[in-house]
């Protein structure tokens, strides 16, 4: 794969993060390139911040970086750190990079908004936007034509204000939307439900996967976490909300319990289910990270992991590959990992690979937790 974008007589050099050498993955996409063909035109302020939200890899960041303020806006620690490995790639001012739950700068000039998988996100990024932007301020959102759907506009009608959509251009559209101050409204707290089976009670922020009920595999997993005092160190790798890193530290109470996501809103929720579940809460710690990276080899007992099989709007298994070879590393000798995954991914091949042994500790229909051991 090409890493160079070509447009408007610019070159920059893009690299999805993390690096890998044989990436067969693009950094950026048609709705990246449509939105700078749509932004060439325009007359921008360099004192005014420009405002660019899910900025996948930096695309938006590095193309904007030196034509003023710019503020980028993500709840992804690897789009972030793909962001400034971009940036420092092609020697471009650097940028302010904030998570989605931080005050939005005054009077941005210019919101460019990749739309993001989840529609709760959405939602928050708009009433966010709703609270925040001056009257005249420029909306312009994108993404693939199939993804804008009729109840997308409805969305941004509802919590922005007047919307329209663009002609498609390779399979993307745009979504020009002007700010409705009347529209604004207080930000909607963070859903809660119970777990009654296991006396939990749960609380998601807005792009926290499976965020108003508990998804069917962490159900199957919560049944089958192990519990014996050689368990000094647990790891939740992939955590979401915390709940097998809280159950883990419930059933193991001897044990410290880190748990680890790329979502600075996932881990926001892990630390207050925490709060709310634990009786010790301290027992938990809860970090943004690229998988294992910085982790001591060899002392973690147990490694718990739900790997996703998609990065961004890619689907890929390269993440889950990444977090067992990560996962192994960290693993003391004997340390066991016990990985959950829908049947059709067939994680046992990559764990038989890697770890010389694997066994089924459960399934069902749709399903499967494995263990391999160090």
């Amino acid at each position: 794969m090409k890493p160079e974008l070509n447009l408007h007589g610019r070159t920059l050099t893009l690299q999805r993060y993390p690096a890998r050498t044989k990436e067969t993955l693009q950094a950026w996409d048609a709705a990246d390139e449509y939105l700078i063909n749509h932004v060439q035109d325009m007359t921008l302020d360099p004192g005014r911040p420009i405002l660019i939200m899910n900025d996948s890899f930096g695309a938006l960041s590095c193309w904007f970086a030196n034509q003023g303020k710019v503020t980028c806006v993500t709840d992804s620690f690897i789009a972030r750190q793909g962001c400034i490995a971009n940036l420092k790639a092609n020697q471009l001012p650097d940028v302010q990079i904030i998570d989605c739950q931080a005050e939005l700068p005054d009077n941005p000039q210019l919101v460019l908004l990749k739309l993001p998988k989840i529609t709760r996100l959405l939602t928050w990024q708009l009433q966010q936007l709703c609270q925040k932007l001056p009257a005249g301020c420029t909306v312009i959102a994108a993404a693939k034509a199939k993804d804008i759907h009729t109840s997308t506009l409805k969305l941004f009608e509802k919590n922005l204000g007047s919307t329209k959509t663009s002609l498609a251009v390779k399979k993307a559209r745009l979504i020009f939307c002007e700010v409705n101050p009347a529209l604004a409204q207080p930000l909607p707290a963070p859903l809660s439900w119970e777990v009654p089976e296991h006396g939990l009670t749960l609380t998601n922020h807005a792009n926290v996967f499976s965020g108003d009920s508990l998804d069917i595999g962490a159900r199957l997993l919560l049944e089958h976490i192990p519990q014996h005092r050689k368990y000094q160190h647990i790891i939740d790798l992939g955590c979401g909300n915390g709940v097998i890193g809280i159950k883990a530290a419930q059933q193991n109470p001897q044990a410290r319990v880190i748990c680890v996501d790329e979502s600075y809103m996932a881990v926001a929720s892990c630390l207050a289910n925490a709060a709310l579940n634990l009786p010790e809460p301290a027992q938990l710690e809860a970090i943004v990270n690229n998988c294992l990276t910085g982790f001591k080899p060899g002392s973690a007992d147990l490694v718990l992991c739900n790997p996703p099989f998609h990065q961004q709007n890619a689907i890929t298994d390269h993440i889950a590959w990444q977090m067992f070879c990560d996962a192994k590393q960290v693993l003391t000798s004997h340390g066991e990992l016990i990985v959950i995954g829908n049947r059709h991914l067939g994680y046992d091949g990559k764990l038989k690979r890697l770890f010389g042994n694997v066994s089924v500790m459960a399934q069902n229909n749709k399903f499967v937790i494995y263990q391999a051991r160090k």
